[in-house]
């Protein structure tokens, strides 16, 4: 990456040495320590501009990635942080020190990409002029033996060709030009000799430079997006039990991560109500039956001043609008719980969400009544889409379909902790200070099925579940700058590789010199790095020379032999 394939290596044979004087000192120049500092920083910025270096450091920036997916990231799994540590909270500590759950906003990441760009940006800059040097240069001037290049051949004419030089050397660059070959034509006079020499150098494959620049301003424009537009991006979740909407804006989410640029005027003015989610499952395949195939959540979507529209969102099929995506994440089942006191009050009536456990959505939630009966009370329950007991006495579901739902509650009675201004989970029940009143050791949990209604412990009232279950849909809501500006950096990368692979870099030469017996013309091919058909395109252009020498219709004919 220190050097652009179309760098002149002095003393390779067809590319011109430039020799200089060793220049002397100026009166002036820094001796000591501070021309020792001068040194070593330019050292080091020549190792920081290397390809070995860039090589490295993309090796680490890789690894350095490696933590942000074997552990949750407060940017994208904040609830999944907090249940690390307190599942690992001897480690947890120790790792968020080390910034693991902020990898890609921690010190040394932000190190390790910084030290990337620059390293990036101090090969591109020198090389990009170079190479805009190089474009607006001449070919070089033809070696003075063509015989010790990679591929030789020559053309022997007889003396009827003698004089007609002019024209053998104008055949040959007008071929060179039509293979898209800049070319240049060159007189010499060689010391000691009659006859001078006329020549034609010619060169291709800058469109390989050119791509190679190409691919590194892709991989600088893909390091710059993601680090800097990714600073304006958001996402937030919400939870909508069918029949609920929710006006798009911060307090209307349930979770919510904004990027470290993310202003609230950014949050574009809509509402989406969710009319009902469709599950189709598996009834043909008897080793899959009741497995899901596939989820559409039927939505009607509201902008501001415009008339309401419906639309679908499907597991991979977002719903695209004012820039922003909707993703369908997950789904369950949100039972809808009436409690009501001893008199008959309903003191809670709502559709509970309820987190499934398992691949037949055996389901875990929380019911809290902080109000309304002669003691706070809370509830875990368990709710089964198909019921079936095991031999233990336990309950699962056997599939996700409700072919036979059940609700099971364990109740606990005490302080809530919802009057000491601390938030609390509306999915998590603390039951340090609660007393259980119902299930485990004491007694059997209230089971309920849809339209059933249960007396609470301890005359506390009763509780009902509805007839009718409805099903829960999580959002995404994401709004991403990077996407576009990502993809067309990281195409022109891809673009700018393959034409960096693909394209040969050539320098072919032509000369044409008057002999004893008649005219020699020679051919003769350098190319930069690799080239397997170099060879090839020399005799082709032999071959193609003498067609051209046949067309002037010289009774002359022309022998020609070659090595490659």
């Amino acid at each position: 990456m220190s050097r652009p394939s179309d760098h002149i290596d002095a003393g390779s044979e067809g590319f011109e040495p430039s020799i200089r004087a060793p220049k002397k000192q100026p009166a002036g120049t820094p001796r000591g320590p501070g021309a020792r500092a001068v040194t070593v920083l330019r050292n080091l910025w020549t190792w920081l501009t290397s390809m070995r270096t860039a090589i490295i450091l993309l090796l680490l920036l890789a690894i350095a990635a490696v933590p942000g997916s074997l552990v949750p990231q407060r940017s994208s799994d904040p609830n999944g942080v907090t249940q690390y540590f307190t599942n690992h909270p001897d480690t947890a500590p120790t790792l968020d020190e080390w910034g693991m759950f902020d990898v890609y906003s921690s010190w040394w990441f932000s190190a390790i990409y910084l030290l990337l760009f620059v390293s990036l940006v101090g090969c591109i800059l020198p090389r990009t002029v170079h190479h805009f040097r190089s474009l607006r240069s001449k070919p070089p001037r033809t070696p003075a033996r063509l015989q010790r290049l990679d591929a030789y051949a020559t053309l022997k004419l007889d003396a009827r060709w003698t004089g007609r030089e002019g024209e053998i050397i104008a055949a040959a660059q007008r071929l060179l030009k039509s293979r898209r070959y800049r070319t240049t034509l060159y007189e010499t006079q060689p010391r000691g000799k009659r006859a001078g020499t006329l020549s034609v150098s010619a060169e291709r494959g800058y469109l390989r430079e050119t791509g190679n620049l190409i691919f590194h301003v892709g991989m600088l424009g893909v390091i710059i997006s993601v680090g800097v537009l990714s600073g304006f991006n958001w996402h937030g979740q919400r939870v909508l039990v069918e029949g609920q909407s929710y006006v798009n804006g911060l307090v209307s989410y349930s979770s919510f991560t904004p990027g470290r640029f993310f202003t609230p005027s950014q949050i574009p003015g809509f509402s989406v109500k969710l009319d009902d989610l469709q599950v189709t499952y598996e009834d043909e395949n008897q080793n899959a039956i009741g497995i899901p195939t596939d989820y559409t959540a039927n939505v009607t979507v509201q902008h501001p001043g415009q008339e309401a529209y419906q639309d679908v969102i499907k597991v991979n099929e977002p719903l695209r609008m004012d820039g922003t995506d909707t993703y369908l994440l997950a789904n369950g089942y949100a039972p809808t719980v009436t409690v009501r006191d001893p008199d008959g009050n309903e003191v809670f009536h709502d559709s509970v969400v309820f987190i499934p456990q398992d691949s037949f959505l055996t389901s875990t939630g929380v019911v809290k009544i902080p109000d309304g009966l002669a003691e706070q009370v809370g509830m875990v329950g368990f709710f089964y889409p198909t019921a079936s007991q095991l031999e233990s006495g336990a309950f699962t579901s056997t599939n996700q379909d409700l072919l036979d739902p059940m609700l099971s509650l364990n109740v606990y009675v005490g302080d809530l902790g919802l009057d000491d201004g601390v938030p609390t989970s509306v999915y998590r029940l603390d039951t340090e200070n609660l007393t259980q009143v119902a299930g485990g050791d004491h007694g059997e949990a209230m089971q309920l099925r849809p339209g059933e209604t249960v007396e609470l412990p301890n005359g506390l009232g009763t509780i009902s579940l509805d007839a009718e279950v409805p099903r829960y849909a999580s959002f995404d809501v994401l709004r991403d700058y990077t996407r576009v500006p990502v993809a067309v950096f990281v195409f022109l990368s891809i673009a700018g590789l393959i034409s960096s692979l693909l394209v040969p870099r050539r320098r072919i030469w032509v000369k044409v010199q008057a002999t004893d017996d008649g005219v020699l013309v020679e051919f003769a091919g350098l190319a930069r790095g690799e080239d397997p058909q170099l060879a090839r395109a020399v005799n082709e252009l032999v071959d193609a020379c003498t067609r051209e020498l046949v067309s002037l219709k010289h009774p002359a004919a022309a022998s020609s032999s070659g090595e490659s």
